[in-house]
């Protein structure tokens, strides 16, 4: 496939891209280099905000700045000043826990998953923050996850998406967009597990839909993202220079541009080392539009 490598520096873990209409820019974060990093296409220009632990996700707010979720919670981030706002701790233990994928829904709440970095049990959640006229509002929405992964939601806001990476499943939830609730978490799409010896096809990483409500998935150690259907079908595989991307969004003007972020740490040396290397932000002209991003509603309505 004719992928573009863009010309910046590979992210130690790259996650959460979207494109911002307004500004024309993509944003992302490098999770583990404790970073939001910002690249404007047509100037060239990259812009980065160091972040007092690892960002998992980010998304924009209707007011110009990011909401974003850190090891400890959901923060407020002014790219112009660079000052972080928290908007909602979260009750969790720190030491083994973090926010990690995430999003907004269509009525600009902000959705995010965690991590339980020990790998030992399904600690992780699924948490919502919602601005209300009493300030920021965090509720947890769904557990029994160790790392949360793939969060989307269907153009029709029939459908939110959720990942269980470590064991290689796409699950969803009935999705209620009036009033934020999910109902019955159930099995959607299931992958191969990875077995030795064995061709491996990776495990479900970051997430997004398109206009027609198939899903792309990136698939993590398994070099390539799927687009999946509405009804879990694989359509198509598109297979990608590095071994490790991490999450996929629509760019550009017509939202018709893939940007697929990757993963450096951890990786061998002849990976680090490729003429696309480990950690690389890459690009792909593809058919179908995706969603535009979604904006946090930072003040009430």
């Amino acid at each position: 496939m004719p992928f573009q490598l863009l010309p910046i520096a590979p992210s130690e873990l790259g996650e959460s891209p979207f494109w911002h209409p307004l500004e024309k820019r993509l944003y992302w974060c490098d999770i583990t280099g404790e970073m939001v990093r910002a690249w404007h296409p047509e100037s060239g220009t990259e812009q980065r905000w160091a972040t007092p632990s690892e960002p998992g996700c980010c998304a924009p707010t209707i007011d110009g700045k990011l909401v974003i979720g850190l090891r400890d919670g959901f923060y407020l981030l002014d790219c112009r000043s660079g000052d972080l706002q928290c908007l909602a701790a979260l009750a969790h233990d720190t030491s083994v826990l973090r926010l990690n994928d995430g999003r907004c829904d269509s009525a600009g709440r902000f959705w995010a998953g965690s991590v339980f970095s020990p790998k030992t049990g399904n600690q992780a959640e699924l948490w919502r923050l919602d601005w209300t006229d009493r300030g920021c509002e965090v509720q947890r929405m769904a557990a029994d996850n160790m790392t949360a992964n793939g969060l989307a939601f269907s153009p029709d806001n029939r459908w939110l998406y959720w990942a269980y990476t470590q064991e290689h499943r796409i699950d969803r939830f009935p999705f209620d967009v009036s009033t934020g609730d999910i109902g019955e978490r159930q099995p959607w799409v299931q992958f191969a597990p990875k077995t030795e010896g064995q061709p491996y096809g990776g495990r479900p990483d970051g997430a997004s839909v398109d206009v027609q409500g198939n899903y792309w998935v990136a698939m993590y150690e398994g070099a390539c993202v799927l687009q999946l259907s509405p009804a879990g079908q694989v359509l198509r595989r598109i297979d990608t220079p590095v071994q490790c991307p991490t999450m996929v969004c629509f760019g550009d003007d017509d939202l018709k541009t893939l940007y697929i972020t990757s993963a450096r740490r951890g990786r061998p040396e002849h990976e680090l080392q490729a003429a696309v290397p480990a950690g690389s932000l890459l690009r792909l002209a593809v058919e179908v539009a995706g969603l535009p991003v979604n904006h946090f509603r930072c003040q009430p309505q």
